[in-house]
């Protein structure tokens, strides 16, 4: 029994990591989440059910252990040194090392151009990962060079970094390099956490140090890491390659992340070109680099270069400009996005930055701009790495100014800068219970969120305009021919003729498609209206209970609640969209213009699945996701995205994920293909009889 068990705990594991490498690495999934989970379920709890046939490499240990009371030192075997940097950012940074190297080598080695490795100087936290027999054993922090700390629990928690190297069972293999927070990451976690007013991250670099000294390695494991190698700390019983640029190779074919962007190159003009070649790609990075790294390429050149105060004389690195800088807040202003967020926005004192001049800064929302306690008048750390956005993401306290000086009647206040209204448009701004961010509710009206509000209007779920694109509606708004999605009723060819790529054919098209349109469903005319947290579900829900537009521009959030799944939140969305003055124009106008939504009756009435639940999962042959949700809506059903007691059946398509698995778990009608179209076909018949 112990060797089936074996066996399959083998096999397991193997096929877990085989995944986490295409997922977390090669960025190249194999297997839906669903069948992930269900590996990784069966690893646990044959695991729990096994204790001693639990291994330290198994990728259940990526979940994190129980919270540490302090981090242990750990003695370096051979010590992790820092390398000298060339602040020179120009091609003479490259030039001076290249001379440097040479003179020290002498005439006998420098005949011919000397080869270097070139890499990216990867802004994290240095990392020495120690494998013995091929497994990972312990993960240490640099230190002071000599002696860092035991930070093997987070470190397991990084689905990059593997717990088994592929094919090396040497005595001891250390591989070091950077763990990091890639961008894409760090924007997205900020997000979440600004969703929640929570706390964020000042920088990725930051980041990954800051949570790779969790105590708590649950919390280390929330948050998104990944891990390039660079080289190597002690190593026996595993033979050296003789080139720099050949152990990245053999650590990258183990199953260690290399960075695809490095080089052999030769001379000083190599040097020169990758660091230009990467200046001019930085911006387009996935993750921040504060400069690249070059190394004399063959270890017994390296060996014979040696070492000058603890620096090695064969590497350096050859910085970037850099990508935070200090300035002067001289005013904060409030933004309206094109979904009518409202942004406070630092004015900077000009300073570069990142590579260009930065005079403008986001503050993210009120909470972020409390927390880092921003003023005007502050000195403050300004960031911009790559695309993204320029952001203040601190303030550099003057050390002679007492704190308390500082009162709590200083702090930012954005419904009391405003005074309640929206700068742009002067409707009410509003921030519903849980959200960390002001809204204008001027939707339909404000002029900041004016295109985003024509292109929902005219979208396919909503009013359906064929033709209304984001171009033709950029010309219609900067043009002023279009102020409200009520002024598109009264295009006519004469205001569409001058603009660019709009011939008369087409012109006449989008006219008769607006025409077109004005008979809507109910239910896709409310959609339409751009009404916070009301999708299209929501739409029908209230086009079936309230029945026409009057019903429900009257009904208090109480009314409102009285509708399915609409809750105080939803409630109160709808309430301030239609108490707002401007809106109530619009709809009027709209109105005016001949648009008349169509209701049938109430779902009672009319729909013979109303009041069923459907969940789908998997594919179906017969019709795409989309299709089978309008057709089940079109008889009144409502179709959800997650399974819970209350749901009536679970359509089961191929390749059905954790949602069949949840429906047998609760015993909720399972319905394959075939059945789920006869019902439709039936449902169908009794709608038209």
């Amino acid at each position: 029994m112990n060797a089936d068990v074996r066996q399959r705990l083998a096999r397991l594991r193997a096929e877990i990591e085989k995944h986490n490498y295409q997922y977390y690495v090669l960025d190249a999934p194999l297997v839906p989440d669903a069948e992930y989970d269900r590996l990784f379920r069966e690893l646990q709890a044959l695991e729990a059910q096994y204790p001693d046939l639990a291994t330290p490499d198994s990728p259940t240990r990526r979940v994190g252990g129980k919270p540490l009371d302090g981090f242990l030192p750990v003695r370096h075997a051979v010590p992790m040194l820092s390398i000298r940097t060339e602040t020179d950012i120009s091609d003479a940074g490259a030039i001076t090392f290249d001379a440097r190297v040479r003179r020290e080598l002498g005439p006998g080695e420098t005949a011919t151009p000397i080869e270097y490795a070139c890499e990216l100087k990867f802004d994290g936290l240095a990392i020495n990962l120690r494998y013995e027999q091929g497994v990972l054993v312990q993960a240490a922090t640099r230190g002071d060079g000599e002696t860092g700390e035991d930070v093997t629990q987070n470190v397991r928690t990084i689905h990059r970094i593997p717990l088994h190297l592929k094919g090396c069972e040497a005595k001891v293999l250390e591989v070091r390099g950077e763990v990091y927070m890639s961008r894409r990451d760090f924007q997205r976690y900020n997000e979440q956490q600004r969703e929640h007013d929570l706390p964020t991250l000042v920088n990725p670099r930051n980041g990954a140090a800051g949570s790779i000294r969790q105590l708590d390695p649950v919390l280390a494991a929330r948050r998104p890491l990944s891990f390039f190698a660079y080289g190597l700390g002690e190593v026996r019983g595993w033979e050296l390659p003789e080139t720099h640029g050949a152990v990245l190779d053999a650590l990258s074919k183990m199953g260690v992340p290399v960075s695809g962007e490095r080089a052999v190159v030769r001379g000083a003009d190599g040097l020169v070109a990758f660091h230009r070649r990467i200046a001019a790609q930085r911006d387009s990075l996935p993750f921040d680099i504060d400069g690249v790294v070059y190394k004399v390429n063959h270890l017994a050149l390296q060996a014979q270069l040696g070492f000058v105060t603890r620096e090695p004389r064969w590497a350096c690195a050859h910085k970037y400009p850099a990508e935070e800088q200090m300035t002067v807040v001289r005013d904060i202003e409030i933004q309206v996005g094109r979904t009518g967020k409202l942004t406070p926005v630092a004015r900077l004192e000009p300073v570069f930055v990142g590579g260009t001049t930065v005079s403008n800064a986001t503050l993210h929302n009120e909470g972020e701009t409390r927390r880092k306690d921003v003023r005007v008048g502050d000195t403050v750390i300004v960031r911009r790495a790559g695309d993204v956005i320029p952001e203040v993401v601190g303030v550099v306290l003057d050390p002679s100014i007492p704190q308390d000086e500082r009162k709590e009647d200083g702090r930012f206040d954005l419904f009391k800068l405003l005074k309640g209204k929206c700068p742009v448009c002067d409707s009410a701004i509003v921030r519903e219970e849980g959200e960390a961010d002001w809204r204008c509710t001027g939707g339909l009206y404000c002029p900041a969120q004016r295109k985003q509000a024509l292109l929902h209007f005219a979208s396919r779920r909503a009013m359906d305009i064929e033709g209304l694109g984001d171009k033709l509606v950029e010309q219609l708004v900067e043009g002023g021919i279009v102020q409200t999605p009520a002024d598109l009723y009264t295009l006519g060819m004469s205001a569409l003729a001058d603009l660019e790529r709009m011939g008369e054919k087409s012109a006449h098209n989008l006219i008769d498609a607006i025409a077109g349109s004005k008979r809507p469903a109910l239910a896709r005319f409310i959609y339409a209206l751009g009404i916070r947290n009301v999708g299209e579900t929501t739409a029908k829900d209230l086009a079936r209970h309230f029945a026409d537009m009057d019903n429900l521009i009257a009904a208090d959030t109480d009314r409102l609640q009285l509708v399915p799944d609409v809750g105080p939140v939803v409630a109160q969305s709808i309430r301030a969209f239609f108490d707002e003055p401007h809106n109530r124009d619009v709809v009027a106008q709209l109105l005016k213009q001949g648009v008349q939504p169509q209701h049938t009756g109430t779902a009672a009435e009319v729909l013979p699945m109303s009041g069923k639940t459907f969940v789908l999962t998997g594919t179906l042959g017969s019709m795409s996701r989309d299709e089978a949700k309008e057709r089940l809506e079109k008889l009144g059903a409502k179709v959800s995205g997650s399974v819970s007691k209350k749901t009536g059946y679970v359509v089961a398509g191929t390749e059905a994920g954790s949602k069949l698995d949840k429906a047998q778990e609760l015993n909720v009608a399972v319905l394959d293909e075939q059945a789920f179209l006869r019902m439709l076909e039936e449902n169908s018949q009794k709608l038209a009889g």
